[in-house]
């Protein structure tokens, strides 16, 4: 268990003592913090947009800026309170009702997250999709969710498949011209201009559904998961303690809406914070994200581990370049953060990336490196206040301490999945008879009360008599120097009995061969243990991953069986 630990670099933070906070938190006082505490009236748009908008204080300041191609376009919390009121009027026109659905297949783009407000507005649940999902992927949705309208570019409106669009009533288009491939066809350049700009939100109860994701394809079929309105208080707390927003924060979560992080802490975490959010609409490259940062004088920046990984290929050269001293605070997500990527960011951007962990179902941060705290490399943190996690046993209960078990979360924080869409079967799956929801991850904690990632309960590996988690062995291929990315999954030799196989890409300067096979099994065994049984090594080009950097360790097993796996670049 790693033991060194990174002092966080500042102490001005939203959460200035963990260990106090947690002791006095309630969620009933974080609900004092919104109107509808005193009015009753439940809207998550009027929380994260219309309280700015309606203060003549503060209704100029900046929400989102959008830069494309060169282009940038900026909207206060007054301009998007009118175009989101444009937006929803037009979905109003079209028959638009409370708990229909409409899908946003769509580029990046500032249009999706007018609509996203709109819907909001309205009581319509929005389902942001990847731009890159397959033909069968898309009818899937379709068949399962029923939208009654879809948003779409020109470019994608034929990527739609036809047998499953009886249902869809209107197809919208952010540009012309028209397709001419589906009836209800409607192009709305020019047309929500027209709409009238005031549209007074929809008050409901704080479990009216809000939005629909459909979960990564990591850990079986996806299922589109079901968020309601009274997320917001998680949005809200963890904004807060973890990413450390205030008001004059200009945070860039560099991922798009139909990632759950885009979501939430792309668009309504730092809305509900008044701070203005940044949204990237060029594909990645190293210098445009250093560009990016110093541009915008980003402060806070939430990104993955791949990404970082992406930008140490680039070299320390080219982030010498770049003036990063807005830059006060870095989050990651995603997958579990190595070291070597925390030690490599703090000497390049002079600031530590602190890593979090949470899911889609969960609906919000829940476990996280504070700004606070000191970084206990390759942690997941310590879970947020309010939230009560545990390591438990298959039969539910807890576990000591330096114990690998099942990470478990006590029922009742407020931004938990509130359904699986047309699916009650697999949403009761997640819950335990003790009152238990079950993450499917396996973890560690040590004696500080900090959680260490140890891969999903599918990817447990079998050492003899020991249960081993493919993320120890992983980072020791990571730490010989050949070894670019590496997945580890368990073969089986015959009954009873069981193998190591690791999957791994090569760094530059270094070429498959048997001798380094052997070398680099042979480094596992020194830095590890005798009995890791890693009797094979495969070379890839490319080890796959979901669009979030996951690995897909469910796919190298299918593939060993010579199992049907689809495009593992098509999974969310």
């Amino acid at each position: 268990m790693i033991k060194a630990k990174i002092r966080a670099q500042h102490t001005d933070t939203n959460l200035r003592s963990y260990e106090q906070t947690c002791k006095s938190f309630s969620w009933s006082d974080v609900k004092k913090m919104f109107t509808w505490h005193g009015t009753g009236k439940i809207n998550i748009v009027h929380e994260a947009i219309d309280r700015w908008a309606d203060d003549p204080a503060r209704q100029g300041r900046t929400a989102l800026i959008f830069e494309k191609a060169g282009e940038v376009r900026t909207y206060s919390y007054l301009e998007l309170k009118k175009i989101s009121c444009q937006w929803a009027n037009l979905l109003l026109k079209y028959g638009f009702k409370t708990g229909d659905r409409l899908f946003i297949f769509l580029p990046s783009c500032p249009e999706a997250y007018f609509v996203m407000l709109a819907c909001a507005r309205l009581g319509v649940l929005f389902c942001p999709l990847f731009s890159t999902l397959s033909f069968d992927e898309l009818e899937d949705r379709l068949e399962n969710a029923e939208p009654r309208g879809i948003l779409t570019h020109p470019d994608l409106s034929e990527d739609l498949p036809c047998e499953a669009m009886k249902g869809v009533e209107h197809i919208f288009l952010t540009q012309g011209p028209l397709p001419g491939l589906f009836p209800g066809e409607v192009l709305l350049q020019e047309l929500s201009d027209k709409m009238p700009a005031q549209f007074s939100p929809r008050w409901f109860p704080g479990n009216t559904p809000l939005y629909l994701l459909y979960t990564s394809g990591s850990t079986g079929p996806p299922k589109g998961v079901v968020h309601a309105h009274h997320d917001m208080l998680g949005h809200l707390v963890t904004a807060r303690f973890v990413l450390d927003l205030r008001e004059e924060s200009i945070l860039w979560t560099d991922c798009e809406p139909a990632w759950v992080t885009g979501t939430v802490y792309g668009a309504f975490g730092p809305w509900l914070c008044g701070a203005a959010s940044v949204v990237q609409g060029d594909p990645f490259s190293a210098s445009n994200w250093y560009r990016t940062l110093e541009k915008h004088q980003v402060s806070v920046w939430y990104t993955t581990p791949g990404t970082i990984r992406r930008l140490i290929e680039a070299g320390e050269d080219l982030a010498g370049r770049y003036d990063f001293s807005h830059l006060r605070h870095i989050s990651a997500v995603g997958d579990a953060m190595a070291p070597e990527l925390i030690y490599w960011i703090k000497k390049n951007l002079k600031l530590s990336p602190h890593d979090t962990w949470w899911m889609t179902e969960t609906g919000m941060i829940c476990l996280a490196n504070f700004p606070c705290m000191d970084i206990k490399p390759g942690s997941m943190g310590k879970p947020v206040p309010g939230i009560e996690a545990a390591v438990i046993d298959e039969k539910g209960k807890p576990l000591p301490d330096l114990t690998m078990g099942e990470l478990a979360l006590k029922l009742g924080w407020p931004s938990m999945m509130t359904d699986i869409w047309q699916d009650k079967k697999r949403y009761q799956e997640y819950f335990s008879p003790e009152g238990w929801f079950l993450t499917g991850d396996m973890v560690i904690k040590d004696e500080d009360g900090y959680f260490y990632h140890q891969g999903r309960i599918d990817d447990l590996i079998k050492a003899g008599v020991k249960l081993i988690g493919p993320y120890e062995i992983e980072r020791a291929l990571y730490r010989h120097p050949a070894v670019g990315e590496a997945a580890v999954i368990s073969r089986s030799a015959k009954p009873g009995e069981s193998f190591l196989k690791a999957f791994i890409t090569t760094n530059k300067g270094f070429s498959p061969s048997a001798r380094l096979n052997r070398e680099i099994r042979a480094f596992v065994k020194a830095n590890l243990s005798s009995d890791i049984a890693l009797r094979e090594i495969a070379f890839l080009e490319e080890i796959p991953k979901t669009r979030s950097g996951k690995l897909l360790r469910r796919v190298l097993r299918a593939r060993e069986l010579g199992l049907p796996v689809g495009d593992p670049l098509k999974m969310k």
